[in-house]
């Protein structure tokens, strides 16, 4: 009889005079009669009604609300169910006529439901807006500390005295560049005993171009970037470093930050057509399959991947939970993921033709000339700046799959232009990384004989890698060099050309400026290079998939933002891919936005003092961490978008406050009430990551390669094997000595020695590091090849700085490798050392030292 009475209510014309007031008509409905099943805890159907959007957006099937129809709303249906077994709430009395009228007339008069209420609590912090708090009145001029000195004052605490100079620069160093100061560099900072001495060196840092080189390696952890596919083949992207140079490029230009977001998402419409190298930087399955089910999961995978990165590194979101349903805990729908799906559905994996800009290098590097036609066997000049060299090295990169072949190398002299430096008629000397035996036509001497063609060449013993190096009798001036694969007149050889390679120059065979490559040379004439940054393939429609299942598809979706939070942007249904792009890249990057910024500027505060003020850097929803610091946190993220966005800002206010200058000793009193110093009364002493350990063991043994930029080097023997298989090196040449960042990252694949020091394999985003203790990498770092070649190295490297002195040799190595000198119980026992066990055996033990991988 109630529920009769209910319907014959509906059916008449009774309504409001004006829509009832979400907070007290219809609020306590929901929080009586629905929300043990449709809540924050439990989601039937997949229904939620505590949070708007996820209220209007439905459930697996039709939508519970529909704004203006309440004959469309499925809750209308259901809570007037005359069959008890449709009938919600199934337990229990049903809603009385008064209760269902209200709910009636609400929907129909557009369910208005204020943005700021919910049926449960207030919005998330991360959801509100920024707020620019006060800096505490606490008596210290930085803003930094005067936060942190708040705090720490609540627990009877405080900050540490000041660390003495060779720390910090030595700190300084590792933080900003991910290399150790040089012994003259620490000895010119001690001598300034100027007032900004400290300010000066975070300049000098800042400014260097391996600043750049240092923050991208943390941004390739954050976006999953690799160079290769993933998956059962594995096979390599060779074109996908130009996004690593992008992304170094950006911050040692200090691009701002909300251009570096938009780039990365619509670059194609920007003039930065690499950025967008993002969005196909994760796992590709290039395997595909006849069955169209199988091959469109595999589909709404890579555009989950797309979806799920973009959340996570701009805005520290886990949008990837709503694939199946509405998050469970945070604010972002079922439709709302299907929404950013169509922003995303045409782009596909791959490469595209792009137009480069001019390149230009870093202070002290030879800006290389960008050719203007493609690689011929019958010859190939490459035009640079005059630069005073001794040596060449012709480094190649790729040739097809086979062993590359060169028939002569020569360098042209600037003040004679038929000069050639390199011919060995003029007391040229060759040596070279392998060569092909067994053919007497094949050798090194052809290199630089002056005799052209395939019957007087080299060619390598390595599938698609080779390098080959020539001293010049004196150091000369040089601006042209000139390589074939055939010098014959037609060339009667193609192949084995190399279609990729690096060309340098150096003054004493250590240190090397690349001066020309194969990197920007166009495919084909008139092309430009083609790079791994995805094809924009039109809008195809995108429909919301019932439980996330492919064979499962309910209504259309148009592209669309996150609409339970930040600035309100709509996308026309008929929008081009670009114009879809862009507009969700303007909605990331909009300052009204109240994720991005706090986002970022958290993850540069996890750089330096090895945590987050926020611990889940790439989750800022419910399920994430709160802030240890949040009035610090907003602080920050308003003073990056008032000063342009400028990371570098943000970066020379952390250093240079007395925060981050403290020492690092461990106080008991202060570990008692703070084990894990997240109230920073101390500098959180760090491990060095796996790169900047094999970084710094390159500088302390004095063969690391400054080089920047171009394709990497492989720490893995070449196969061409259709399922790609990843043998490690053994042997290492000078190739390899590039810094790690420059590595051929391969995805799930890590080399043998620092793989063993928590480095991501790319499998999937890395925001943050572990940082282990394990048996494995003490012996790494003891015996592995790698150290052995590099003990050798930097045993060489002392005999030549310090003679045969083994005190001497002692106390050099301490300055190289600590920026101190020994104590005098350290120099007798590493002299015993030296003594009975070799020089080299020191050189281990101080690659093993715990000081030589902490930065405190």
């Amino acid at each position: 009889m109630r529920t009769a009475l209910s319907l014959l209510l509906l059916s008449a014309s009774v309504s409001f005079a004006e829509s009832p007031a979400f907070e007290k008509d219809i609020l306590p409905i929901f929080q009586a009669q629905c929300l043990s099943c449709h809540g924050p805890d439990k989601q039937r159907g997949g229904l939620r009604l505590d949070r708007k959007a996820d209220a209007l957006a439905g459930g697996d099937s039709e939508k519970a609300i529909v704004p203006g129809h309440a004959d469309k709303s499925l809750l209308l249906k259901r809570i007037t169910a005359s069959d008890s077994k449709e009938r919600m709430p199934p337990k229990g009395d049903p809603l009385t006529a008064d209760q269902i009228t209200k709910l009636k007339t609400w929907i129909e008069t557009g369910a208005n439901w204020p943005d700021s209420t919910t049926a449960v609590e207030q919005p998330h912090w991360s959801f509100q807006p920024v707020r620019k708090s006060d800096v505490p009145k606490s008596g210290d001029s930085h803003p930094i500390d005067a936060f942190i000195n708040s705090r720490l004052a609540k627990d009877g605490l405080k900050i540490s005295p000041v660390a003495d100079k060779t720390t910090l620069i030595r700190r300084l160093s590792f933080d900003l560049l991910g290399l150790p100061p040089t012994p003259g560099q620490i000895n010119e900072f001690l001598k300034d005993q100027s007032p900004d001495s400290y300010a000066k060196l975070i300049d000098r840092l800042l400014a260097s171009p391996a600043f750049g080189e240092r923050q991208a390696r943390h941004w390739l952890d954050v976006v999953r970037f690799a160079e290769s596919n993933g998956f059962e083949m594995n096979q390599v992207r060779p074109n996908a470093y130009h996004y690593r140079d992008y992304v170094i490029k950006s911050f040692n230009d200090d691009k701002p930050y909300d251009r570096f977001v938009k780039e990365q998402i619509a670059g194609d419409v920007l003039g930065a057509d690499v950025g967008t190298s993002f969005l196909v930087a994760g796992p590709w399955d290039q395997v595909k399959s006849p069955d169209p089910v199988l091959t469109a999961q595999q589909r709404a995978d890579e555009l989950h991947d797309m979806i799920s990165t973009t959340g996570s590194a701009f805005l520290g979101l886990t949008i990837g939970c709503a694939r199946c349903h509405n998050h469970k805990f945070d604010p972002i729908s079922h439709t709302d993921y299907h929404a950013i799906k169509a922003v995303f559905a045409g782009v596909q994996h791959g490469e595209r033709s792009v137009t480069p800009p001019a390149p230009k290098s870093p202070p002290g590097l030879v800006s290389p000339r960008t050719p203007s036609k493609p690689v011929k066997a019958g010859g190939n000049t490459e035009h640079f700046p005059t630069t005073l060299a001794k040596f060449i090295r012709f480094t190649i990169l790729k040739s097809g799959g086979t062993q590359p072949c060169i028939d002569e190398l020569e360098v042209f002299s600037a003040d004679d232009s038929r000069k050639n430096v390199a011919l060995a008629g003029n007391g040229a000397k060759a040596t070279a990384s392998s060569t092909l035996p067994g053919y007497a036509i094949h050798q090194l001497a052809h290199i630089n004989d002056g005799k052209f063609g395939n019957d007087h060449s080299w060619i390598s013993n390595e599938a698609d890698r080779g390098w080959v190096m020539i001293e010049f009798a004196e150091a000369s001036k040089v601006n042209q060099v000139v390589w074939s694969r055939d010098r014959t007149t037609p060339p009667k050889f193609q192949d084995r050309l190399a279609t990729d390679y690096r060309v340098e120059l150096s003054l004493d065979g250590k240190s090397w400026q690349t001066v020309a490559s194969g990197a920007n040379r166009p495919k084909t004439d008139g092309d430009g290079p083609k790079i791994y940054c995805g094809r924009m393939e039109g809008t195809p429609d995108v429909f919301r998939l019932n439980r996330g299942e492919v064979t499962q598809p309910k209504e259309k979706v148009g592209p669309g933002v996150l609409t339970s939070f930040g600035p309100k942007k709509a996308i026309p249904a008929n929008a081009t891919d670009a114009e879809r792009r862009l507009a969700l890249a303007e909605w990331i990057a909009d300052p009204a936005n109240p994720l991005t910024a706090r986002v970022i500027v958290n993850r540069i505060w996890q750089h330096h003092f090895g945590a987050g003020l926020v611990d889940t850097p790439s989750d800022f929803g419910r399920n994430g961490a709160k802030p240890s610091h949040p009035e610090l946190l907003d602080w920050l993220a308003a003073e990056l978008v008032d000063h342009g966005w400028s990371l570098k800002h943000i970066h020379r206010l952390i250093v240079s406050s007395a925060v981050y200058q403290q020492q690092s000793k461990a106080i008991p009193a202060a570990m008692a009430k703070d084990a894990q110093t997240r109230l920073l009364w101390r500098f959180p002493p760090q491990r060095l990551e796996a790169e900047i350990i094999r970084d710094t063991i390159l500088s302390v043994s004095g063969r690391l390669d400054g080089t920047m930029g171009g394709p990497g080097f492989d720490l893995f023997q070449p196969n061409g094997n259709y399922v790609k298989v990843y043998t490690p090196k053994n042997e290492f040449g000078p190739d390899t000595f590039r810094r790690m960042v420059y590595q051929s990252k391969p995805r799930m694949q890590l080399d043998d020695t620092f793989g063993a020091f928590d480095c991501p394999d790319a499998g999937q985003i890395a925001p943050k590091r572990s940082s282990s203790t394990t048996p494995l990498q003490a012996l790494n770092l003891l015996n592995s090849p790698f150290l052995l070649q590099q003990s050798g190295f930097f045993a060489d490297r002392l005999k030549k700085e310090a003679g045969e002195d083994a005190a001497k040799q002692v106390s050099r190595g301490f300055e190289l490798a600590f920026g101190r000198k020994p104590t005098e119980d350290e120099t007798a026992a590493a002299v015993k050392l030296v003594s009975t066990h070799g020089l080299p055996a020191f050189c281990r033990a101080i690659f093993n030292a715990n000081e030589f991988v902490f930065v405190r």
